[in-house]
């Protein structure tokens, strides 16, 4: 929150991955709103855009040094490999300056011009403002239904999520020294930030279309970052299996009720079918179900206790270093 009096320093966070395609076309949008934030006094003029060049193999790097040289509104970090999209988050955000920092997705599928929404919700005294959509119409239908399950699945977890935010979010300069506070490898910041406990907002907006190239995100990536935001903040799914060893339990009793039947009244069954096959698969299912659950789990742990850096930087261009 900016208690001064005086127009907040904005920072806009960008990751970056082989993003050749759309960079000129954000960095003349971004630019442009920067600009007219800083003339209608709502920024300062020292506001600054950050693009985080995480481990591109393209033309990326080369674009944000040309726009570094040619102009003191941007600035350029470049990690010395591929990260991910969430690690290079939040060393934009580590390494950024500013009284509020704006996160966004490079191709500016995020609608910039609620920037200024958060920026008077920012005034009133909300630490963390949220950008969320007011419906998912631009997505196909196999994204918008699994974007359901998605966040339907973390809620009942018990993981505090926003429902249809992803990254579009502003952040006061307490609550990114609060985040820097979490060091954990296992990075999922849509899960992270609403755990910040400091006033936040929504503002709502419609997501647009592509400008230009092929989103970086595939099914695969999606995949992943649901099953890090779920094993990251809940132990739900340990639980799960403790409760269906319980039931599995129950079903083998009543298997053995039902053979011990069979054997008496001579229900026509193979004698010592039910009693062997069916054991097997249901039990030999939910060991291996439990077997990766828990290796899961073991695994997050393993990687925790290595210790390793969350992001080493390569390069820094436009900043005090």
């Amino acid at each position: 929150m900016n208690t001064t009096g005086k127009a907040p320093i904005l920072g806009l966070v960008l990751p970056c991955f082989n993003e050749e395609d759309i960079l000129p076309a954000t960095a003349g949008r971004l630019e442009a709103k920067l600009r007219q934030l800083a003339d209608d006094g709502l920024v300062s003029a020292e506001s600054r855009i950050y693009f985080v060049d995480d481990g591109s193999a393209d033309r990326t790097w080369q674009l944000i040094q040309e726009l570094c040289s040619r102009s003191s509104s941007f600035a350029g970090i470049k990690l010395s490999r591929n990260y991910g999209q969430q690690y290079a988050l939040y060393a934009g955000l580590m390494e950024a300056t500013g009284d509020a920092l704006i996160t966004l997705d490079a191709d500016l599928q995020d609608d910039i011009d609620v920037i200024d929404d958060m920026l008077a919700s920012f005034g009133r005294g909300n630490e963390i403002v949220y950008g969320v959509r007011a419906n998912r119409e631009s997505d196909t239908f196999f994204k918008r239904y699994t974007a359901k399950i998605h966040y339907g699945l973390l809620s009942g977890m018990g993981v505090a999520t926003v429902h249809n935010h992803a990254d579009f979010r502003l952040l006061s300069r307490r609550a990114v020294e609060f985040l820097g506070e979490y060091r954990e490898v296992n990075l999922y910041l849509r899960g992270i930030v609403p755990l910040l406990g400091l006033p936040s907002d929504q503002v709502f907006y419609t997501r647009s279309e592509r400008l230009a190239g092929d989103t970086k995100y595939s099914l695969g990536r999606m995949l992943g970052l649901s099953l890090q935001g779920l094993t990251s903040f809940s132990i739900v799914p340990l639980r799960v299996i403790s409760v269906l060893g319980l039931v599995v339990f129950c079903i083998a009793l009543g298997l053995g009720g039902w053979a011990l039947y069979a054997a008496v009244w001579g229900a026509g069954t193979v004698p010592g079918w039910a009693s062997t096959v069916i054991p097997i698969y249901l039990l030999g299912g939910l060991q291996l179900l439990a077997i990766g659950v828990a290796g899961e789990y073991i695994g997050k742990t393993f990687m925790e206790a290595k210790g390793r850096p969350l992001y080493q930087v390569e390069r820094r261009l436009g900043m005090n270093e």
